[in-house]
């Protein structure tokens, strides 16, 4: 059954694929346009999503592996397209101007997640159009805590603000990603379950929408966290070639890694790439992950001192005989170097970006190359509950790091702590 299943998903992908090459051979610029917004494709649907202003980098990386496996089961029954939604105007990106936003190919490798889903991005979908069919605003019950925890939705009241108005040509509007953009409807939904719950919804949509916005989907759930398909979501993120080279540049210029000595060579295509636990060695470096800032108040109790952090760290240095330690961290560049002075026989880098790297990719692009370092890292250790080390950690699982060089975590108050969760990767 998971056979049929696959051959009908890419089936559909393979249609969509050839209607646009051979619009590309006939010159037709109706075609062409016709496969860069797909809206006048027979069949096919679009859905995009947004995310609570809050939520940041790491979390909505999580996110779209909830909506991407939403789109990879509905292809069961319907052709549907993921519309990625621009990345910018994030609460903790403190060196990205406001009102700047990155399509995903600033981050990501789009072809490599479209080897999963089908996906398009937001600019190349809209072009010149900027209406779509429908909006649903996702919200909590008011109830969720008073009576048994079951799966449903319905169209009800909407409970808090919502970011659309409706003028008097009868339209829906809302500003999203610094453009403003039309709905023929707009209503609010309240949701309970995981992502798959809402696919009866979607297929059996009343306003016979082609094009559906869901704003708030982080209130979507995995369908089954851990498994096969959030495993191969997740390898499908492949990172943007551009950001690959600017890490490996760092690791060869300053603490003397590459892939091939390292072990952490990866095929070109992820579906080829199943290495061992333990296959992969490192560079010779520590990587730790020093979550600092809001941290600091909100988990007080998990997150440990400048002076205390290298403590840990200068112990973990001594036992792995290792002199490199890269660290990264959010913290004001006076805890860093307060950090250099608690470790003045080791050598502690840190990525600094440049204006140019900055105007280019901004700090999601500087989280990434972080993020790639310590990957690759001998021996990482991350912060308390924080989503920048969950991506790392993941990571490593997918480059074949054994889980004991992985899932390891700087101690707070309390010198001995409870490690990580250890979500093994899954490939059948």
């Amino acid at each position: 059954m998971k056979k049929i299943k696959c051959f009908i998903f890419y089936l559909n992908v393979l249609f969509f694929a050839l209607n646009c090459f051979l619009g590309s051979i006939n010159n037709s610029k109706a075609d062409e346009d016709t496969c860069k917004r797909g809206h006048e494709q027979e069949g096919l649907r679009y859905l995009l999503y947004n995310i609570n202003y809050g939520e940041g980098f790491n979390l909505r990386r999580d996110v779209y592996l909830r909506v991407a496996n939403l789109i990879r089961n509905i292809n069961d029954k319907e052709s549907w397209i993921l519309v990625l939604p621009p990345w910018g105007d994030l609460y903790h990106w403190r060196n990205t101007p406001r009102n700047i936003f990155f399509p995903w190919r600033t981050f990501f490798d789009i072809k490599s997640l479209q080897k999963w889903i089908p996906v398009i991005e937001f600019d190349e979908f809209f072009k010149d159009k900027r209406h779509l069919d429908s909006a649903f605003t996702l919200q909590h019950y008011e109830d969720m805590w008073d009576r048994e925890w079951i799966e449903r939705y319905n169209l009800s009241e909407c409970i808090d603000n919502h970011s659309f108005w409706k003028n008097d040509d009868g339209k829906w509007y809302s500003l999203l990603w610094n453009q403003e953009l039309t709905f023929s409807q707009f209503s609010c939904l309240s949701f309970q379950g995981r992502a798959d719950t809402i696919i009866p919804f979607l297929i059996k949509d009343q306003y016979s929408s082609v094009s559906v916005f869901l704003d708030h989907a982080e209130i979507l759930m995995h369908d089954n966290f851990g498994s096969f398909e959030y495993w191969a979501a997740r390898r499908s993120m492949r990172f943007a070639t551009h950001l690959i080279s600017e890490a490996n540049n760092y690791r060869k210029t300053f603490i003397d890694s590459d892939d091939v000595r390292d072990k952490t060579k990866m095929s070109e295509d992820w579906r080829d790439f199943r290495p061992e636990e333990g296959a992969a060695l490192g560079g010779p470096y520590v990587c730790a992950h020093l979550r600092r800032r809001d941290f600091i108040y909100a988990r007080k109790d998990e997150v440990p001192s400048i002076e205390e952090s290298a403590k840990q760290l200068r112990k973990i240095l001594k036992d792995l005989k290792l002199k490199n330690l890269f660290v990264a961290t959010d913290a004001p560049v006076n805890e860093i170097n307060e950090l250099r002075t608690h470790l003045k026989d080791f050598k502690v880098h840190h990525f600094s970006p440049t204006e140019d790297f900055l105007l280019n990719y901004g700090d999601g692009g500087a989280a990434i190359v972080d993020q790639i370092i310590c990957s690759r890292a001998r021996f990482f250790i991350g912060s308390y509950e924080s989503t920048f080390s969950f991506r790392i950690q993941e990571e490593r699982e997918i480059l074949g790091f054994a889980s004991d060089t992985t899932f390891n975590r700087l101690c707070g108050k309390n010198s001995e702590c409870q490690p990580p969760t250890n979500w093994k990767i899954v490939y059948d």
